[in-house]
């Protein structure tokens, strides 16, 4: 029996309003945000419910100086680091991706189980050995121990991400171009990644997403102000002492540093979404 219009309507606007609150709850914070920015430091906490009466911008002009260095100097480091990441990640990871995917070789399926174990192994689990390692080499207070690892394909999400999509391209196509003299090198550089544009967009826009807002790393390996992300900046303007905290020019900051990732995921969601699911249903 056919639902009747009217309580397919009822159901319809029940669950249009589900949705719009669970968007509000979600953004509220953001939104709150946004508005304390535009406050008075006195004003943020004490009607913390109020929406600013006038855009008052003067929190974003001193924010941005209001540390010993310039959010110029954060933002530099933070894309520095970002994009070497990037460039990094989709080497390493192409590379082994595709060794594991279209080449033989002893104990594979033992090594492939191993880089998916280290999926489990939380960040904290080598986060002292690492340490240690980088502190004997002197690469602490430095962007090496930030850069240098993703150039050897630790980030075993995007190896899985790019076996699976190099599992679905037909091996008809590396037999043909065997015949034709290629060797493997050939046959990646020439035939494989030009067929990946998705997959590796997505593991370019997942890395540089993850790498800019991570706080974690930075935090540990560098000590020098001018060398800090905009994540430990942002730290910078809470005054663990029991000071005078910048609570106006911090919400305007932490605005600010969401734009890059808001303009690189609407840029590229369709990708995104795209990579990751032909990833997922290749085999």
């Amino acid at each position: 029996m056919n639902e009747s219009a009217p309580k397919k309507i009822r159901r319809e606007l029940l669950r249009h309003i589900l949705l719009f609150s669970a968007a509000v709850v979600m953004l509220y914070p953001l939104l709150w945000m946004i508005a304390s920015s535009l406050k008075p430091d006195e004003l943020i906490f004490s009607d913390p419910m109020a929406l600013p009466k006038s855009f008052d911008l003067s929190n974003y002009v001193e924010g941005w100086t209001a540390l010993r260095v310039s959010f110029t100097t954060f933002y530099k480091n933070s894309f520095i680091i970002a994009i070497f990441a990037v460039i990094g990640n989709l080497m390493a990871c192409s590379i082994t991706a595709y060794a594991f995917a279209r080449l033989e070789f002893r104990f594979k399926r033992i090594w492939f189980a191993l880089m998916l174990g280290t999926l489990m192994l939380p960040y904290h689990v080598t986060l002292v050995p690492q340490y240690v390692l980088f502190l004997k080499i002197g690469w602490v207070n430095s962007f090496l121990p930030l850069i240098i690892p993703k150039f050897l394909a630790v980030d075993a999400f995007f190896v899985f991400l790019m076996v699976q999509f190099f599992r679905g391209i037909p091996r008809e196509i590396d037999e043909a171009a065997i015949m034709d003299g290629c060797g493997p090198w050939r046959i990646y550089w020439k035939i494989m990644l030009p067929l990946s544009t998705p997959v590796m967009a997505t593991a370019a826009i997942f890395s540089f997403i993850w790498t800019y807002d991570d706080f974690l790393g930075p935090l540990i390996y560098l000590n020098d102000m001018r060398s800090y992300t905009v994540p430990l900046a942002l730290r910078a303007f809470i005054d663990s002492s029991g000071g005078e905290s910048l609570y106006g020019e911090l919400f305007a900051m932490s605005a600010l540093s969401l734009l890059p990732v808001f303009i690189v995921f609407l840029a590229f969601q369709r990708l995104i979404i795209r990579g990751v699911a032909l990833g997922a249903l290749k085999r």
